[in-house]
């Protein structure tokens, strides 16, 4: 399996029956892991585009058709992604409430962010030239930070600042991916609507929503 951690529990018995399964015998050697997985699946509805389920599916199973026991555990399995995919698009779209990403955790009650991230990015290897004019986009690229810095290693991350302030980050980062996403998935919108995105000024609030100056937050490098 892809993840390693122990299983998180979500809160919701359909989630933690998805996770169950995916770590399991039956579910394909390089399936996603369930955080990885709600990484993934949010990439693919904060995106530019619509991608649809029969392009976004074989990814999850790591390129190996899944092998059910029966009808009834593919209905199960299958029910719970779609419903995790449409909860995600009631999210964003919306804007039905504060995105909660799946994250693991630790034995010791530590949260572990980076399979999610990596997820993510992995919805954005499906549309890569889609994703160009975020990451070209001086106000809103900086909203990838946290994603970013989750996702590699930080010591291959080209980033122009100290070791004192990438730990910090990376503390910090976990907490800011649930406005992040939904400062990126603005973004698209207003591409969508009008065109272009408004320009951020440096002592304007944070689209991140954290409260804090842009200067001060996703802007800062």
């Amino acid at each position: 399996m892809a993840e390693a951690p122990p299983p998180s529990g979500t809160g919701s018995p359909q989630l933690d029956l998805l996770e169950a399964w995916l770590n399991s015998d039956h579910a394909p050697e390089d399936a996603m892991g369930l955080s990885e997985l709600d990484g993934f699946l949010t990439g693919i509805v904060a995106g530019p585009h619509m991608i649809m389920p029969s392009e976004w599916l074989p990814v999850i199973w790591g390129g190996e058709e899944p092998v059910f026991a029966d009808a009834a555990e593919a209905e199960t399995v299958l029910g719970a992604i779609m419903a995790r995919y449409n909860g995600i698009i009631h999210t964003l779209r919306d804007e039905a409430g504060p995105l909660e990403p799946l994250f693991l955790t630790d034995t010791a009650g530590e949260v572990i962010a980076d399979f999610w991230a990596k997820g993510f990015l992995e919805a954005i290897s499906l549309r890569p030239a889609a994703w160009d004019p975020l990451f070209s986009h001086r106000d809103a690229s900086p909203l990838m930070m946290p994603i970013l810095i989750l996702a590699q290693d930080p010591d291959n991350l080209d980033l122009e600042i100290d070791d004192e302030r990438l730990d910090a980050l990376l503390v910090e980062a976990p907490d800011m991916i649930a406005p992040c996403i939904a400062a990126i998935t603005q973004f698209w919108k207003a591409r969508r609507t009008y065109g272009r995105v408004p320009k951020i000024g440096r002592n304007a609030p944070c689209p991140c929503g954290s409260g804090r100056k842009f200067k001060f937050c996703c802007g800062k490098g």
